[in-house]
């Protein structure tokens, strides 16, 4: 069987994306959405899809309602998701996964506000990294690669020396973009997804050998 390709590499970070990643929260979310996508009479099944791994505004501004100011309803979006997180959770063996790394090892990458990342990291019982880049960070959200770039500078590494965790398609084209070698975490995925990179269902079975400032990951 054909090893995954950071199987028997070191890297110099381990950069995750949050929501479908780390975490799922993909029931609230949606609940939102669906919510505000009433208020505007839309009807919330024809664009659901495409809200993951994007930033609020983006995809507002992408649905081009008229009239509407994207800025101020992806405000109103973050103050409804961070009072609803019900049934927001880890994904498994997310947390002992990050309790193994040291904090200048790791960060995560979201297109979620501050706030709201912050919230749900707490609701899911998720440690908060040391870095943490969001969507006010960055000018271009992802598929733009600039978010995972500037993680990688804050930790002091190379982007295209780290592994990136993700799980949709805007962040697996970040990623990319990015130089890092991605891996695809489908433990939120309800259809097969067709990829060239690396897949795993979650991190149960995966854990990191620290070597200095090299980080490699192996299964149990």
């Amino acid at each position: 069987m054909t090893q995954p390709p950071y199987y028997g590499r070191s890297f110099a970070a381990l950069l995750f994306d949050m929501d479908g990643t780390l975490i799922s929260s993909i029931d609230a979310a949606e609940r939102v959405w669906i919510r505000w996508a009433a208020r505007h009479g839309l009807d919330a099944r024809t664009f659901l899809p495409s809200i993951h791994g994007k930033r609020a505004v983006d995809t507002i501004r992408d649905l081009k309602i008229p009239g509407v100011d994207p800025v101020a309803e992806a405000e109103l979006l973050t103050l409804m998701e961070i009072e609803d997180t019900d049934g927001v959770r880890e994904i498994p063996g997310a947390r002992s996964f990050l309790a193994a790394l040291p904090d200048s090892r790791w960060a995560i990458v979201t297109s979620a506000p501050r706030a709201l990342a912050t919230r749900r990291l707490e609701a899911a019982g998720v440690k908060l990294p040391g870095v943490l880049v969001t969507a006010e960070d960055v000018r271009v959200g992802k598929p733009d690669p600039s978010g995972y770039r500037l993680a990688a500078d804050k930790l002091g590494v190379d982007a295209r020396d780290c592994v990136i965790f993700e799980d949709a398609d805007a962040g697996i084209r970040a990623g990319v973009a990015a130089g890092g070698q991605v891996v695809v975490v489908t433990a939120t995925h309800t259809h097969p997804l067709q990829t060239i990179h690396t897949s795993v269902a979650n991190f149960v079975g995966l854990e990191t050998r620290i070597a200095g400032a090299r980080i490699e990951i192996i299964r149990r």
